[in-house]
């Protein structure tokens, strides 16, 4: 993988660049839709490529590695081949899914071991064969196992998560090192700058990644629950650290505004579940604002559901795609995740415009504020 730095804001750390897979390239800032189980809830590929105009999308390493699980997507060619999709992948290592399972998970050095959510079964999660696992998914990047703490941890439990999460990702070089991808394709491993919110310890994780010499670099366990400002801080510090001819990628951010506010700060890469997850509940991103279809005042309203968005979207009309989410239609929730995904990717890429004109920090500030209200 390569990333090539074309551009840079005048007057924020804003930047365009290209990274190249082996797969094809991905024109940065970008966003990446997941696909958890090998496929974006409720699109079709087909979709991806045309309306929403995707160049990436993500796997989940946990769900994956449970179901379909690791001889069906070794047979099938890895991900890829499994599920047809012909540009770049990124697979999480699956880390946060482990952790997030309270009450059924038990952390120690050598890794963590769980119970699977679908049929309780006991497993456990190493940098060893987390490592092996991304390697039989195939994906193009591939993330170290991490350990994400809550965002309200105290100090020296953060310090403590810190210290494991790089003595694992040493051990996930390691394997990466010692190992070569199955499927005649090229990867690349992102360690993860971890910390929660305290400066010292996110300052000491990025310097710590940075010596790796990784192809990309990721910033994760924000967005979990911290006031914005206090994330936007954060990526600050690290940003400061990280180097600056290799991509960052921000894990699980966020909303628009906290999209154009991370670019501005100098991160290239971005996903969340958000746009699918609200659209599949009615709420439909715009550069107006945020729309709840379910709401009566749409009803009447025959105008376009986003007039200055994709040109897919004024096929459909308000008061049809109200209709639909009141009659529980499943059209309702497709429409609605093609509109929010669509939305996310001209966000990136209209921000890429603006980086190119030397206009970025002008236009980000003159719409960021009514990105977020509610319409």
């Amino acid at each position: 993988m390569t990333f090539e730095l074309q551009h840079t804001d005048t007057y924020s750390d804003a930047r365009t660049g290209i990274i190249t897979t082996d797969h094809g390239q991905i024109k940065t800032p970008i966003f990446m839709p997941v696909g958890t189980c090998g496929t974006v809830k409720g699109v079709h590929f087909e979709e991806l490529r045309q309306q929403v105009k995707a160049q990436i999308i993500l796997g989940n390493t946990y769900h994956l590695y449970l179901r379909p699980g690791l001889e069906v997507l070794r047979k099938a060619g890895g991900l890829h081949g499994f599920n047809g999709w012909e540009k770049p992948i990124l697979t999480d290592s699956g880390g946060f899914q482990v952790f997030s399972l309270t009450g059924i998970r038990k952390l120690r050095e050598e890794g963590c071991e769980f119970r699977s959510h679908i049929d309780g079964s006991k497993h456990i999660f190493t940098p060893e064969n987390v490592m092996d696992t991304e390697r039989v998914i195939g994906a193009d990047i591939m993330m170290a196992l991490d350990e994400c703490p809550p965002g309200k941890s105290d100090y020296a439990y953060a310090k403590k998560s810190l210290g494991l999460t790089h003595r694992w990702l040493d051990r996930c070089i390691k394997r990466f090192e010692e190992t070569e991808p199955l499927y005649g394709f090229k990867q690349s491993l992102f360690p993860i700058v971890q910390g929660c919110t305290y400066k010292d310890l996110r300052r000491e994780a990025a310097k710590f990644v940075a010596d790796k010499g990784a192809d990309g670099n990721a910033i994760g366990g924000l967005a979990v629950g911290e006031p914005k400002e206090v994330m936007y801080e954060m990526i600050e510090v690290v940003n400061d650290i990280l180097p600056k001819d290799k991509p960052r990628y921000l894990m699980g951010v966020g909303t628009p505004e906290n999209i154009l506010e991370a670019i501005a700060r100098g991160v290239d890469m971005f996903d969340c579940v958000m746009p699918t997850r609200n659209g599949r509940n009615a709420m439909l991103f715009t550069y107006q604002g945020t729309m709840n279809m379910r709401n009566k005042k749409w009803e009447m309203d025959f105008s376009p559901i986003d007039p200055d968005g994709c040109e897919t979207d004024l096929v459909y009309t308000k008061a049809y795609l109200h209709h639909l989410f009141k009659a529980q239609e499943l059209l309702a929730m497709q429409i609605a995740s093609i509109h929010n995904l669509a939305f996310y990717l001209r966000l990136v890429t209209d921000a890429r415009k603006h980086i190119e004109q030397g206009d970025f920090m002008q236009w980000k500030n003159s719409i960021v504020e009514q990105l977020g209200r509610r319409i």
